[in-house]
């Protein structure tokens, strides 16, 4: 009883008072290094009192082994020293992953030091186990089959753990990424021993199972290096409105207006999708900067295109076939007609070719002329080609090439109330020079068969139209596009070719 008893007070109680003064020392070395951190207080006061509840235990050993109670004072002695052994390691622990390492630069994941305490914690009670006299061979055999028992009976558990730390280890998924799996969409709170939390922007908080976010295909659209993403916003347009002109507005009233979380560089950008049902689909995209406000900024962009084009007189319209009763005699669409006419000819007396006709002719031919969008760079009309029209340029600019053999060479560039191709319309000659939209341009077109009617009115004309067309060919000449002889002649040979093209009698 006698040596009982001084084992228990004087061997026990000094390896206690050992790992009692390291766990002291240790946490005041963490409280030190913490001392900014909110939960650096609370976290020093409950390392301490339980420190201090298992020296006191301690301090029972010696009275139980007087009491001869000796399996008591070894059991106590025993889970005293490991209950102080588990919390020095757990200190240890935390002052390295929280403390150290990130002061050197490096961020370990949260799981990976759980499961490194953990395995430190198993080592430590197999080491305790090992020093209390017991054989661990038939454990570890025993363990082996446990472990199969239970790998095979928490397969979907083990799986969230497995994931969990592969998601970590890989970094492939970071606290504090934007992700979207499903129908979750929303940040990386935490990603813990079983599920990942993602938080929403509705303030939602959603617990994932690991082994889903492994097996799914997550979209990681946003993360800390890399915080804004790309947004997209459809909507669709009748297909009576020019698709540059819907896509020119849009550009000029996103990337003039100052929006919150609307980065400016890459700019915003409208582009034309898809055209159907009578109706043209649209996308306006642009650069979030901060994914907390998606939704708002999407309002935001939307209310600002919508009222641009409401100013340019743009309706949008729904994907869908519609049926419009319009009566064009109404005073709306008669006004409509009536200004536009007169501005058909209006273009048209800017033109010497039409300078000698009447202004009923005018008008007729105003009345017969064919709306001819393009869009810069397209192809007005090639050469070498047989057209038998002519176009009025009447908004944009148009370039002037000669093409020979795969190379360009640039001759003019037509402004508005220019006119080409009139060779082709009077006489029915192949295009001499390439025509391109030098930017988004609209032209009036005359064809062949509504300028026949005025001729065979007014024969005389073809005399007029032959003097302008060998001008023309003087001026064209001096531009290398074709060398002419002398006017006279010249517009001999061009009044044959009209009489001939428009079958005139002479």
């Amino acid at each position: 009883m006698s040596e009982i008893a001084t084992a228990a007070g004087g061997w026990f109680s000094q390896w206690h008072l050992l790992l009692s003064a390291a766990i002291v020392v240790a946490a005041l070395a963490q409280r030190q290094l913490t001392r900014h951190r909110a939960e650096s207080g609370p976290m020093l006061r409950n390392n301490l009192l339980f420190c201090l509840a298992c020296f006191l235990a301690s301090l029972l050993i010696h009275p139980l082994a007087l009491l001869n109670l000796r399996q008591a004072a070894s059991l106590l002695d025993e889970l005293t020293t490991l209950s102080l052994g588990l919390l020095l390691i757990r200190i240890c622990g935390l002052t390295a992953f929280r403390v150290l390492l990130p002061r050197l630069g490096f961020a370990p994941p949260a799981i990976l030091e759980d499961i490194l305490l953990v395995l430190t914690y198993i080592a430590w009670g197999m080491v305790r186990l090992r020093t209390a006299g017991l054989d661990l061979t038939g454990i570890v055999t025993t363990s082996a089959v446990i472990t199969g028992l239970i790998a095979f009976s928490m397969q979907e558990t083990l799986g969230n753990i497995l994931g969990g730390l592969a998601l970590q280890l890989d970094n492939s998924v970071r606290i504090g990424d934007w992700i979207c799996i499903d129908d979750v969409r929303g940040q990386v709170m935490e990603v813990h021993w079983r599920h990942t939390d993602v938080c929403t922007t509705n303030g939602h908080l959603i617990v994932v199972p690991n082994s889903l976010m492994m097996k799914a295909k997550v979209d990681v659209y946003s993360r800390i290096e890399m915080p804004q993403f790309r947004r997209w916003i459809k909507f669709w347009v009748g297909d009576n409105i020019a698709p540059q002109d819907v896509i020119n507005t849009v550009h000029k009233a996103l990337r003039e207006a100052q929006i919150d979380y609307v980065a400016t560089n890459p700019p915003v950008e409208c582009i034309d999708l898809d055209c159907r049902g009578g109706a043209i689909e649209y996308a306006v995209r642009y650069w979030l900067l901060d994914p907390r406000h998606d939704d708002g900024t999407d309002s935001r962009v939307r209310v600002h295109f919508y009222s641009a084009l409401k100013r340019a007189n743009y309706s949008l319209a729904h994907p869908c076939m519609d049926v419009n009763l319009v009566n064009p005699a109404g005073k709306a669409g008669l006004a409509q007609q009536e200004h536009e006419l007169a501005r058909r000819q209006k273009a048209l007396r800017r033109v010497s070719l039409f300078a000698k006709l009447s202004d009923d002719e005018i008008a007729q031919i105003a009345a017969s002329l064919r709306v001819a969008p393009f869009v810069k760079n397209d192809v007005m009309t090639k050469q070498g080609a047989v057209a038998h029209w002519l176009y009025l340029l009447v908004e944009g600019e148009a370039d002037v090439w000669l093409e020979n053999h795969e190379q360009r060479t640039h001759l003019a560039t037509l402004k508005e109330g220019d006119v080409f191709g009139e060779m082709g319309l009077l006489t029915g000659a192949a295009r001499s020079a390439t025509v391109t939209a030098r930017s988004d341009a609209l032209c009036y077109r005359l064809d062949k068969e509504m300028f026949a009617t005025i001729l065979h009115q007014r024969p005389e004309l073809a005399n007029e139209f032959a003097h302008i067309l060998s001008q023309r060919s003087q001026e064209q000449a001096a531009l290398k596009i074709e060398h002419a002889s002398e006017v006279g002649h010249e517009a001999h040979n061009y009044l044959s070719s009209i009489r001939k093209f428009f079958r005139l009698v002479h």
